[in-house]
């Protein structure tokens, strides 16, 4: 069996063009256009680039986007009060402090002081508990985006026995809450699982987010089953030349999709669909804020 691909980057693109479709309706009907603000601490080279990507995506889908670039000694106190700032902005409908901040301030704190509504991110402590507890919400980008893949390809996941490998706030909790949310049944398992493989191999869909390189062998695959590899992990490539690397996921590539009925590749599967979601959230999060109805399809 060969797997089929998932394309994170073409449903990416669909997804944007829906958020744009929905930006357009917004500034035409009510003379809203949706704000997401992005605060970056300090240099780190990834974090910037990510940022720079984020704010690229935003203009181009008609949102306002704000940028907010601090010193990395910044002091926890500036930090909340610009953050007590884009609270009260009615512009801003969506607020990111990008991580991970530096050592000295601490991440819960800032996170939670967000205004639950304007946490695009879905990482607040309430947005945690509204998601456990099949509430309305802000959710998770890179689940979210994991989800749309899988509803995209399967329609209904109604029954489905899913794992999830990875118990992290970020990605493995909140997936597992969202599978729950769509009918499935969920197993989250990690490092401590029992006869892990054994655990893996009677999944119909698997998502892999350990963040260690092609942990996930092939025999680890059901026949048939859908595998969506969030891991992003940089490997010496000696193949291409001394020094030289090349981005792997958590699940070995090769071997799982000779099993799988799908797959997504790393690069080009789920890192398209978190900045996506960033923007789908935003406008929802806008929609929200202005008492009008949420687009269709673009959040759980």
């Amino acid at each position: 069996m060969a797997a089929n691909i998932i394309d994170g980057k073409a449903l990416a693109a669909k997804v944007r063009g829906q958020v744009g479709e929905h930006v357009a309706r917004l500034k035409e009907e009510h003379g809203i256009t949706p704000g997401l603000a992005v605060v970056l601490v300090g240099e780190d080279p990834a974090s910037q680039v990510y940022v720079r990507s984020k704010g690229k995506q935003t203009v181009e889908v008609g949102m306002n986007s704000y940028e907010h670039k601090l010193e990395a000694d910044t002091s926890e106190a500036d930090l909340l009060a610009l953050i007590d700032q884009l609270n009260n902005d009615p512009a801003v409908h969506g607020i990111l402090v990008q991580l991970p901040l530096p050592g000295h301030l601490d991440e819960d704190l800032v996170i939670n002081a967000i205004d639950p509504a304007k946490d695009v991110d879905g990482f607040h402590i309430s947005n945690v508990g509204l998601l456990g507890t099949g509430q309305k919400s802000m959710v998770p980008c890179t689940p979210l985006g994991c989800l749309m893949m899988l509803r995209d390809y399967h329609g209904s996941l109604s029954g489905m026995d899913a794992v999830v490998i990875g118990r992290s706030n970020i990605v493995g909790k909140p997936m597992a809450q969202l599978l729950l949310g769509d009918s499935c049944t969920v197993t989250i398992a990690h490092s401590r699982t029992k006869d892990l493989p054994d655990v893996v191999r009677r999944a119909d869909i698997v998502v892999a987010a350990v963040g260690r390189p092609e942990m996930v062998p092939g025999d680890w695959i059901k026949e048939g089953a859908t595998v969506i590899d969030v891991g992003i992990n940089r490997i010496d490539a000696p193949e291409k030349g001394e020094g030289k690397t090349r981005l792997v996921g958590d699940v070995h590539f090769e071997s799982a999709a000779a099993r799988a009925g799908a797959i997504t590749p790393v690069p080009g599967g789920v890192g398209p669909m978190t900045i996506a979601c960033l923007l789908a959230n935003t406008v929802t999060a806008c929609c929200r804020a202005n008492g009008l109805a949420e687009p269709e399809g673009l959040t759980a």
